[in-house]
């Protein structure tokens, strides 16, 4: 379980690497809280740190459920694929986004996986 655990620590990170993305935007573009809007640079910021709060409701569950249910070491390299995959699509977003594609498909295949191998672990273990 330190894998699931180092992957969620680092979950975490991602987070606040967003959250702190769009501060910056906020003061770069003069946008006062709690305004969600008046400059496309702000908006992506906005929008890629939310959502990645979105992706991560759904990301942590499958993680652990995997994790918990035999797959800990796939588990472990879906989970660190997820990650890279939001890095990517953060600062993509950020520059552009239309640069933030290849980030969220490989965030997307990742949970696939991790969502795959929850239901696989979870039917093996109710047998």
């Amino acid at each position: 379980m330190q894998s699931a655990s180092f992957i969620t620590l680092l979950n975490v990170l991602v987070l606040f690497f967003a959250m702190g993305l769009v501060g910056r935007a906020r003061g770069k573009y003069g946008i006062k809280a709690p305004a969600c809007s008046g400059h496309e640079g702000f908006e992506c910021a906005y929008r890629a740190h939310l959502n990645t709060v979105e992706q991560t409701v759904m990301f942590l569950p499958v993680l652990w459920i995997a994790s918990l249910n035999g797959f800990e070491l796939w588990a472990h390299w879906l989970g660190l694929a997820w990650i890279l995959g939001r890095v990517w699509y953060i600062v993509g977003y950020n520059k552009a986004p239309s640069a933030r594609s290849g980030g969220f498909l490989l965030g997307f295949l990742a949970f696939l996986g991790l969502f795959v191998l929850s239901a696989i672990g979870l039917y093996q273990n109710m047998a």
